[in-house]
């Protein structure tokens, strides 16, 4: 009977051996897990990249060549990055319908994942500029005089004081920045659309492209008023009134020497 009670289990024992095998499990969990999480996020990613080279041979590769790199048509993509497809693409301004100085915004014909797909597979090719977070290009936090600073600093040349554009030589054009989607003027600093330069983060950091992006928010949100009334490219009350006087009295005294020539030539007859 000694013998017997010697060999009987402790009541807790298996409670300790089943705790020990979901320590076992947990740890074997933690080994395997990651890398099963690795492994599968790179299927991912790699189907994503095959399908962004679907949508390439099909509706670029007539321009930038089988491989990106480049034709008498279109300049090469290798290493232009992520953030250039998700600007050129998804502004309609790519696909191009005919060449010319400057490829024009147009309807976007891709929807944001083919975009995105494409994005990948271009940017596998080559390292290029990433898609910004919303984080980078949100106007929460900046300043918006700084901006403004920066903006009539580096881009007012070609864009105007306020954004609305303007005329460049042998048939390029700033574009308006009115209601453009920020995400895209980030974008537009980080890779030199055409005939724009890139500000890269070494040239206009974050936080500078967050206070632009604030800026023309503020001059040209829904919210916006405009004091001068009839608007010449945002340049002020002043600049506006004197533009009426001139122009306006200009066009008064013309005609009242064009009244007074006939009147006299009418005298005479």
């Amino acid at each position: 009977m000694k013998k017997l009670s010697a060999r009987r289990r402790h009541p807790l024992a298996a409670l300790v051996v089943l705790l020990l095998a979901l320590a076992c499990t947990g740890g074997l969990y933690a080994v395997f897990a990651p890398a099963d999480k690795a492994q599968a996020d790179e299927t991912a990613q790699s189907l994503t990249i095959e399908e962004g080279k679907k949508l390439y041979a099909v509706g670029c590769a007539s321009c930038h060549g089988t491989g990106a790199q480049g034709t008498t048509d279109g300049p090469s993509l290798v290493g232009v990055g992520a953030a250039a497809v998700d600007f050129q693409v998804g502004t309609g301004r790519m696909p191009a319908q005919q060449p010319g100085a400057q490829v024009p915004k147009k309807k976007v014909i891709y929807t944001q994942a083919e975009i995105d797909q494409l994005a990948a597979y271009i940017s596998s090719l080559g390292a290029g500029p990433a898609v910004p977070t919303k984080n980078e290009y949100s106007p929460d936090g900046a300043d918006i005089a700084k901006g403004g600073e920066l903006f009539r600093t580096n881009c007012a040349q070609c864009h105007n004081f306020t954004g609305k554009g303007g005329a460049l030589t042998h048939g390029k054009f700033a574009p308006s920045l009115e209601g453009v989607d920020p995400k895209h003027i980030y974008e537009a600093m980080q890779t030199g659309p055409q005939n724009m330069p890139s500000f890269p983060d070494t040239t206009l950091s974050e936080q500078n492209k967050k206070d632009i992006i604030a800026y023309l928010d503020a001059v040209n949100g829904d919210d916006t008023e405009s004091p001068g009334g009839l608007e010449l490219g945002g340049l002020g009350p002043v600049s506006e009134g004197l533009f009426a006087w001139v122009f306006g009295l200009g066009g008064l005294i013309a005609i009242a020497v064009w009244l007074a020539a006939r009147t006299a030539k009418a005298k005479k007859s």
